[in-house]
C-alpha cells in the first residue's frame, strides 16, 4: 500500500476547507497546504485536521501547485481544490488505487454543483480530471489558466468510478465574478500565445459557444440553469476576445 500526501492549495478557504477535507480524512497519509497568506481561519482549520501548512504568495497556478507538491512527504498525491469534495464511490475507489497503485496516474469525473443544482450537460460533465498521480512521473503545466497535471510521454493513466464533487458556485452572480476574472487571465494567457481577437470571434464566437452548450452538448437537459451556464459562458467568450483585443491596442 502507497502512503498518500492530499494537497490544497488556498486562500481564504474557511468556508469550504471543513467539507473538503472531512472527505479525505480516513484516505490520506498527510495533508498539506500551501496558502496565499489567507486573513480568515484556513489555516486554523487545517491544523485542526493535523494537516501542515505553508505560506507562499500566489505565483500563478502552475507554480503554485508545483511548489506544493514539492512540499509533501509522499511522491503519491492527490490533489484537490478547496471547493472539490470526493463522492463515497470516488473515496472508496482511492482507497483501492492506495492498495494496488499499478498506474502512473489516475483520472476521474468532476460533476459540478452550480448554486444548488448538479449539472450533468452543458459540457460540464463528465470533466475529466487527472488529480492523483505519482508526482516523479510528471509535473504541472500549462499557462496562466488551465493548468493541469501532464505525465512524461511514457507514463501510464488509468480511469477511477466515482465523481469529484466540486461546489463551484453559490450563486449566479459567483459565476459572474469569476467570469470577470478568469476572462482576463484568458485573454492574458491568449495574448502569451500570440492568438488574435478578429470581429468574427468576437462577435461569432460567443454565438457558436452557445449552440454548442445548450444544444449540441444539451445544456437545455439542465433547464434554467443550463440556460444560464450557457448564457454566461458565451458572454465569457465574448469578453475574453474584447479584452484581448484590448491588450493589443495598449501594445
Amino acid at each position: 500500500m502507497v502512503k498518500l500526501s492530499v494537497v490544497l492549495i488556498t486562500l481564504n478557504e474557511e468556508k469550504n476547507l471543513p467539507r473538503c477535507l472531512d472527505s479525505v480524512k480516513d484516505i490520506a497519509d498527510e495533508i498539506v497546504v500551501v496558502d496565499s497568506f489567507s486573513k480568515d481561519r484556513t489555516e486554523e482549520i487545517v491544523n485542526s485536521y493535523g494537516g501542515k501548512v505553508f505560506q507562499k504568495t500566489f505565483d500563478g497556478y502552475v507554480n503554485q501547485k508545483n511548489f506544493a507538491d514539492s512540499k509533501a512527504t509522499y511522491n503519491h498525491i492527490l490533489s484537490l481544490d478547496a471547493d472539490e469534495v470526493l463522492s463515497d464511490e470516488l473515496r472508496e475507489s482511492v482507497k483501492k488505487a492506495k492498495i494496488n497503485f499499478t498506474a502512473d496516474a489516475y483520472t476521474f469525473n468532476r460533476l459540478t454543483n452550480y448554486a444548488g443544482k448538479w449539472v450533468h450537460h452543458c459540457g460540464w460533465y463528465p470533466d475529466r480530471k487527472m488529480r492523483l498521480f505519482d508526482r516523479t512521473k510528471g509535473a504541472w503545466e500549462g499557462l496562466i489558466i488551465h493548468e493541469e497535471f501532464k505525465l512524461s510521454a511514457k507514463g501510464k493513466t488509468s480511469h477511477l468510478k466515482g465523481d469529484l464533487l466540486h461546489y463551484s458556485f453559490n450563486s449566479v452572480e459567483d459565476h459572474k465574478r469569476q467570469s470577470e476574472k478568469f476572462t482576463t487571465l484568458g485573454a492574458q494567457a491568449d495574448f502569451q500565445k500570440g492568438k488574435k481577437a478578429p470581429f468574427y470571434k468576437i462577435w461569432f464566437g460567443p454565438v457558436v459557444k452557445f449552440i454548442q452548450s445548450y444544444f449540441l452538448r444539451l445544456g437545455f437537459l439542465d433547464g434554467r440553469t443550463g440556460f444560464t451556464i450557457c448564457w454566461l459562458s458565451a458572454a465569457a467568450t465574448h469578453n475574453k476576445y474584447v479584452k484581448l483585443k484590448q491588450l493589443y491596442r495598449q501594445k
